[in-house]
C-alpha cells in the first residue's frame, strides 16, 4: 500500500491500528509471526574452503597440479630428488593464497545496515508507553518520536509538531526533510516528496510526532536496499576478464603443445616416461606462474600511490578498473559541492543584489545579516580539537558563519538586543520569529522564513513587483531564498501568544543560499573530458538545484536538461539504454534508478565508476565497475559496499585515481608482454628441440627457476615505472579491449628471437665441441640453454618499458628494477659457477668460450627489438609528417 497518498485515518483503518491505545499483545504476536522480526536478511558469505577450491579449478593451477603429480610420480619411479614437485606445489600455494586473501575482504554492508537500526524505541501498546527492542516492531505499531530518535521502521505520521528528519542517507538531500502529517503525496512520489512519512534508520533532527508503522524489516525502504545488496552481483572487472583470457589462452596452447610433444616423441620411439617428463616440462614452461603475483603487487603499488592522493582502495582490481573508467556517475552533495550551505547573494530593497564571497559584506547588507543571526538558533561550540564549530540548522549556520567571518558574534548582538521570546519554526508556517528588547524601550520583532509566507505590510504595486522579481531571480539560480521582516512594538500581547506579533512586517530583504560547487570540480570535469571520461550527476536533490550546479561546473550547457526520477520511471530499461548518452544530470532519483543508470551505461560497453555517500547509494556502488564512497561524510554502509573510499570527499581525487589506474594498466600490459614473450619462447624451445630429436633442453625445475626468478623478480619492479603526462590525453581502455592491443607483433618478434637463440645455445652445448669445455653433452646443452633463456628474460624487462629505445630510459628512472636485474644475473651465474649448488638443479660447469657464446646470444633479442623499434618509430614519424603536410595543403590546423 502507498500509505503516503492516503489520509492518516484511512491508513490507521487499513492497518487495523488505534492511535490512542496502540496494538494489543495478541495482535503483536500474530503480526510478528506473519511479518517476521524487524531485521535485515543477510546473504551467506562464501567460505574460505570454497574460495580455495574455486581457485584450484583455475586452468593454470590445474595444469600446475597435474605437472606436480606427474613430477612426483617420476621422482618416485626414477628415485631422484623431489625438488621439482616441491617447487611446483610452492608456486601453486603462493597463487591460491594471494587470490583468496584478495577476495576475503569481507562484505560488511549488511552489518552496517543492521547497525543503523536503533536498538530500542518508544511505542504505544495496550494504552501504555513501552520501550521495546526494534526487532519486535510490527506493522500497525504506534511509535512515539522525538528529537534525537532513530526511526525504527517506515511509518505514516499521524501527528507532527515541528518534526524534521535527516533522510540524506536515503535521498541524498543535505537539508533535513520537514514533515507534515496532514500532507498527501501522489502515489508515484519519490521518497523525498513523501513528507507525511518517516523512514527506518533516519534520524529525527527536530520536533516530535506520532506515527503508525507501515513496513518493517526487508519491506522498508532500507530493507529494499539490503535486498539489492544481497542480489547485486558485481560483474567481473575488465582486469579479471583480460587476465582470464590471457591465462586460458596460454594454458590451451600448453595443453595442445604438450599433447603434440608426447605424440611426436612416442612416434619417434622414445620411452613413455621420458616423454611424460618432457610434457610436464612443457606445461610448466607455458604457464606464467608469476603473472598473478606481479599483477597483484603492481596493483598494491597503485594502492600505495593512491593513498597519497587521498584515495583508499578496498579491492585491488579496482585500481586497474579505474584506468579503464569511461563514465563517472557522481553524487552532487559533498562530492561536486562542498556539502556546506553558504550565503551567495543578498538583496536589500532599494539596492542592487550583492554577490557574497567568504567575507562579510558591509552597509545595509551587513545589518540584514545581523538581524537574520538574531532570529536564529545556531550556536558556536568547541569542536573538541581546540577550535570552534557552528552547530544548528544548515541555513542558520551559513548566515552565522558569514557574520563571524566579519568578526561579529551572535552573543554580542544578543547582549545589545536580548531575546525575550520566540515562536519556533514549523513546516506548516514556514517561518520563525524572535522578539528582542530594545535599549530605548519597546521590542523588536524579527520574522524570517519563506518569502511567500511572511505577512508583510501593504506596499505599492511597483514595490511588490520589484520584490517578486528579486525572489524569482534568486530561485532561477537555484538559490534557497530566506526573507526577513521586522516591526517594532511597544508592548507584548497580554495573552502571551507571540504569534499575534507576526503581522504588518516591514520588508528587510532576502538572502540566497546554496551548497556551492567545489572550486576544483569544474577543472576536474574538464580534465576528465579531455581524457575521454564522461561525468554524469545523479542526485536525490531537486532538479533546479542540480541543474544550476551542473551549469556552474560545466557539466551541461545553458540549455541542458535535467532528467527527474519520475521521468526515468516512465522509461523502459531498453529505452534508457538506447538514450542514456543523451543525459548528464539526473535529479530526484531513487536507489533503483541509480542501479538502472549504472547498468544502462554498462550495457553500452562503458566502464562505470559510481560515487555516493548514503545508504541509498550502496546498491549502485556495488553494481558499478568501481564503487567510490565518501570517507568524510559517507555512511558505513556506502563505504562497505564501495571499492574505493575518498578521504577528502573530492571529485578531483577520482580523476587523479583514474590517472593512476591508467598507469597501473600500462604497467600490467608491459608485464603481459614481458611474460608472454618469455613463456611462449620456452614452449617453442621445448617443442622444437623434441621435434628435431635433440632431447629435452630444460627440465621443469630449470623452467621454474627462470619463470619465478628471471621473470618474477625484475617483473615485480615494473610496477614502479611511471607513464608520461600524455596518458591522460588518450581515450579510456575499452571494456573488451585486449591486453595484446598494439603489442602482438612485438610479442611475436621477441618470442621467435628468444626461441632461436635458446635452441642455438642448446645445440652448441649438446652437439658442438666448444674450446675450453669438457666436450658436448646433454647437461652442457641444458646449462647453456638455461643461461641464455634466463639472461634474455632479464634483458627483456628493459625492452618492454618503452616503445622507444632502451637507451632513452636512464638508470635513475627505476633503480630497483636495475638492481633486481643485476641481482638475478649474479644469482643465475652463481648457480652455474658453484658446482655443488648447480648440481641440485641439474646444471653443469661450462668453459669460458661457452660462457662467451651464452652471453653473446643473450644480447641478440634486445638488438632485434632495437632494430624493429627504430623502424616503427621512423615509419610513424613519416606518416605523421605526411598527414601534417596534407592538412596544411588543405588549409587545416
Amino acid at each position: 500500500m502507498k500509505y503516503w497518498s492516503l489520509p492518516a485515518e484511512k491508513t490507521l483503518e487499513q492497518l487495523g491500528a488505534n492511535v490512542d491505545r496502540g496494538l494489543s499483545a495478541s495482535q503483536v504476536a500474530v503480526r510478528l509471526a506473519e511479518h517476521g522480526p524487524n531485521e535485515y536478511q543477510q546473504a551467506k558469505p562464501e567460505s574460505v574452503v570454497s574460495m580455495v577450491l574455486r581457485q584450484l579449478r583455475d586452468v593454470a593451477n590445474l595444469i600446475l597440479l597435474l605437472a606436480a603429480g606427474l613430477s612426483f610420480a617420476l621422482a618416485v619411479r626414477e628415485g631422484h630428488g623431489y625438488v621439482e614437485p616441491v617447487v611446483i606445489l610452492a608456486v601453486i600455494v603462493m597463487n591460491v593464497v594471494l587470490a583468496v586473501t584478495q577476495e576475503r575482504g569481507a562484505e560488511r554492508a549488511l552489518d552496517a545496515l543492521r547497525d543503523l537500526n536503533s536498538p530500542t524505541c518508544l511505542l504505544l501498546r495496550d494504552g501504555a508507553r513501552v520501550e521495546v527492542e526494534t526487532a519486535e516492531v510490527v506493522p500497525g505499531d504506534v511509535v512515539l518520536l522525538k528529537t534525537g530518535d532513530l526511526v525504527p521502521a517506515d511509518a505514516r505520521l499521524v501527528e507532527a509538531t515541528g518534526l524534521a528528519a535527516d533522510e540524506s542517507a536515503l535521498t541524498g538531500e543535505s537539508e533535513p526533510a520537514e514533515k507534515d502529517a496532514s500532507a498527501l503525496a501522489e502515489a508515484d512520489a519519490p521518497i523525498g516528496d513523501r513528507t507525511n512519512m518517516v523512514f527506518s534508520g533516519c534520524l529525527v533532527t527536530a520536533g516530535n510526532g506520532v506515527a503508525v508503522v507501515t513496513a518493517t524489516g526487508m519491506a522498508t525502504e532500507m530493507g529494499r536496499i539490503a535486498a539489492f545488496l544481497n542480489d547485486a552481483q558485481k560483474i567481473q572487472t575488465p582486469l579479471q576478464r583480460r587476465l582470464a583470457r590471457v591465462v586460458h589462452g596460454v594454458s590451451a596452447v600448453a595443453v595442445l603443445a604438450a599433447v603434440a610433444l608426447l605424440a611426436t616423441g612416442l612416434q619417434q620411439g622414445e620411452e613413455f616416461w621420458a616423454m611424460m617428463l618432457a610434457a610436464v616440462s612443457l606445461a610448466v614452461a607455458a604457464v606464467p606462474e608469476t603473472l598473478q603475483l606481479i599483477v597483484t603487487l603492481t596493483l598494491t603499488r597503485g594502492v600505495h600511490n593512491m593513498v597519497e592522493r587521498h584515495a583508499l582502495i578496498r579491492r585491488l582490481p579496482a585500481v586497474e578498473t579505474l584506468g579503464s573508467t569511461s563514465v563517472i556517475c557522481s553524487d552532487k552533495t559533498g562530492t561536486l559541492t562542498q556539502n556546506r550551505m553558504s550565503v551567495r547573494r543578498i538583496w536589500v530593497s532599494g539596492e542592487k543584489p550583492l554577490e557574497v564571497g567568504e567575507s562579510a559584506p558591509g552597509g545595509r547588507a551587513l545589518e540584514l545579516l545581523r538581524r537574520l543571526a538574531l532570529a536564529s538558533n545556531a550556536t558556536v561550540e568547541p569542536d573538541g580539537e581546540g577550535g570552534e564549530k557552528i552547530v544548528g540548522d544548515a541555513t542558520e549556520t551559513a548566515i552565522l558563519r558569514l557574520l563571524t567571518a566579519g568578526g561579529e558574534t551572535r552573543e554580542e548582538l544578543e547582549a545589545a538586543l536580548p531575546r525575550v521570546g520566540e515562536v519556533p519554526f514549523s513546516s506548516a508556517r514556514k517561518m520563525m520569529t524572535s522578539v528582542h528588547e530594545l535599549p530605548q524601550g519597546g521590542y523588536l520583532v524579527l520574522t524570517k522564513g519563506a518569502f511567500d509566507r511572511l505577512p508583510f505590510s501593504p506596499a505599492s504595486e511597483a514595490e511588490r513587483a520589484k520584490r517578486q522579481a528579486a525572489h524569482d531571480a534568486f530561485a532561477h539560480d537555484a538559490l534557497r531564498v530566506i526573507a526577513l521582516g521586522s516591526r517594532v512594538v511597544e508592548d507584548l500581547p497580554e495573552s502571551g501568544n507571540l504569534e499575534e506579533l507576526e503581522r504588518d512586517l516591514a520588508f528587510e530583504g532576502i538572502v540566497g543560499l546554496i551548497d556551492p560547487p567545489r572550486p576544483e570540480a569544474a577543472e576536474a570535469i574538464a580534465l576528465a573530458r579531455r581524457a575521454g571520461v564522461r561525468t554524469v550527476m545523479i542526485t536525490g536533490d531537486h532538479a533546479a538545484t542540480a541543474g544550476a550546479i551542473a551549469r556552474q561546473i560545466g557539466l551541461i550547457g545553458p540549455g541542458g536538461t535535467v532528467v527527474t526520477g519520475r521521468q526515468l520511471a516512465g522509461m523502459s530499461d531498453e529505452e534508457l539504454v538506447e538514450n542514456v548518452r543523451a543525459y548528464s544530470v539526473y535529479a530526484r532519483v531513487s536507489p533503483e534508478d541509480k542501479i538502472r543508470i549504472v547498468e544502462a551505461w554498462q550495457e553500452q560497453g562503458e566502464v562505470v565508476a559510481m560515487t555516493g555517500d548514503g545508504v541509498n547509494d550502496a546498491p549502485a556502488l556495488k553494481a558499478a565497475d568501481v564503487g567510490v564512497a565518501m570517507g568524510v561524510g559517507g555512511t558505513e554502509v556506502a563505504k562497505a559496499a564501495a571499492d574505493m573510499v575518498l578521504t577528502d570527499d573530492n571529485f578531483a581525487t577520482i580523476v587523479s585515481a583514474v590517472r593512476e589506474g591508467r598507469n597501473v594498466f600500462s604497467n600490467i600490459k608491459r608485464t603481459v608482454y614481458f611474460l608472454l614473450a618469455c613463456n611462449l619462447s620456452e614452449i617453442l624451445i621445448m617443442l622444437g628441440a623434441q621435434i628435431v630429436g635433440w632431447g629435452t633442453p630444460l627440465t621443469p625445475v630449470m623452467l621454474l627457476l627462470i619463470n619465478v626468478l628471471g621473470d618474477g623478480i625484475p617483473g615485480l619492479n615494473l610496477a614502479r615505472d611511471r607513464s608520461d603526462e600524455r596518458i591522460m590525453a588518450r581515450r579510456p581502455i575499452g571494456r573488451n579491449e585486449s591486453f595484446f592491443s598494439g603489442i602482438t607483433r612485438a610479442i611475436a618478434q621477441q618470442t621467435v628471437a628468444f626461441a632461436v637463440v635458446g635452441l642455438l645455445a642448446f645445440w652448441l652445448g649438446t652437439f658442438a665441441w666448444l674450446p675450453g669445455g669438457e666436450g658436448p653433452s646433454l647437461a652442457a646443452g641444458q646449462t647453456m640453454c638455461f643461461l641464455v633463456v634466463a639472461l634474455t628474460s632479464v634483458l627483456h624487462v628493459f625492452t618492454v618499458r618503452s616503445r622507444g629505445s632502451v637507451f632513452r630510459r636512464t638508470v635513475r628512472d627505476n633503480l630497483p628494477l636495475v638492481w633486481s636485474a643485476v641481482g638475478v644475473v649474479v644469482a643465475f651465474s652463481a648457480l652455474v659457477l658453484v658446482e655443488p649448488v648447480g648440481a641440485i638443479f641439474g646444471l653443469a660447469p661450462i668453459g669460458p668460450f661457452s660462457w662467451a657464446c651464452a652471453l653473446g646470444l643473450s644480447v641478440v633479442p634486445t638488438l632485434v627489438a632495437e632494430v624493429f623499434k627504430l623502424w616503427d618509430n621512423r615509419h610513424e614519424t613519416w606518416l605523421y609528417r605526411r598527414r601534417l603536410v596534407h592538412h596544411e595543403n588543405r588549409g587545416e590546423e
